[in-house]
């Protein structure tokens, strides 16, 4: 598992885990839910930009993380603009940007233990149904880093392309789709070494 932790000493990382983690559900659900416009939705990223800055987290951080995902954001502000309009992709491409920004902010604020041991908590009445709450707390704490992972690869591809000075364009989801088999299989086999299997 990748470490995102910052170390830090703002109200944002001295928030309990659970609190944050609470705080992360409520905002993507308003941020998914709420009937935005395009004022609304420039606010409430300017918002989330504005909680880095409470973290104590330079503006280059999220600017550093919209870039690592700027060929997901430019798809999908593409093809919503293609077949909606401008409109409907500023605001919905601003949704996913904002909710992506507070995942990092929560995994760049948060040490993994604690978001664990928050996480399996709460899940552990999933005991009653054979379930079992370490597992399932695993695996939401790994899709919770997958991105900013899958993320890394594409940069590294990009930064390769560059070296080599060839462009690959869409051909670039190859190596990217390579590394990331990759690492699902080399953390499916620490998962098993751990009996998790």
């Amino acid at each position: 598992m990748i470490a995102l932790y910052r170390d830090g000493t703002g109200i944002i990382h001295r928030a309990p885990a659970g609190l944050k983690l609470a705080a992360l559900a409520i905002g993507a659900l308003v941020l998914s839910l709420y009937p935005h416009d395009a004022v609304s939705i420039a606010v409430s990223l300017l918002i989330v930009l504005g909680l880095y800055g409470v973290a104590g987290l330079s503006l280059r951080v999220p600017v550093a993380e919209i870039w690592r995902l700027r060929w997901i954001i430019l798809v999908l502000a593409a093809a919503l603009v293609i077949f909606v309009s401008p409109l409907a992709a500023w605001i919905n491409t601003g949704r996913v940007v904002a909710v992506l920004l507070l995942a990092s902010l929560l995994t760049l604020t948060t040490r993994m233990s604690a978001l664990l041991a928050v996480l399996h908590r709460l899940l552990r009445p999933l005991r009653r149904f054979g379930r079992d709450p370490d597992a399932v707390a695993l695996t939401i704490s790994l899709t919770i880093t997958t991105i900013p992972v899958i993320a890394g690869f594409a940069q590294r591809v990009r930064e390769a392309e560059r070296a080599r000075g060839v462009r690959l364009g869409v051909r670039t989801v190859v190596p990217v789709l390579v590394m990331a088999l990759r690492h699902a299989d080399d953390v499916g086999d620490a998962l098993a070494a751990r009996g998790m299997g």
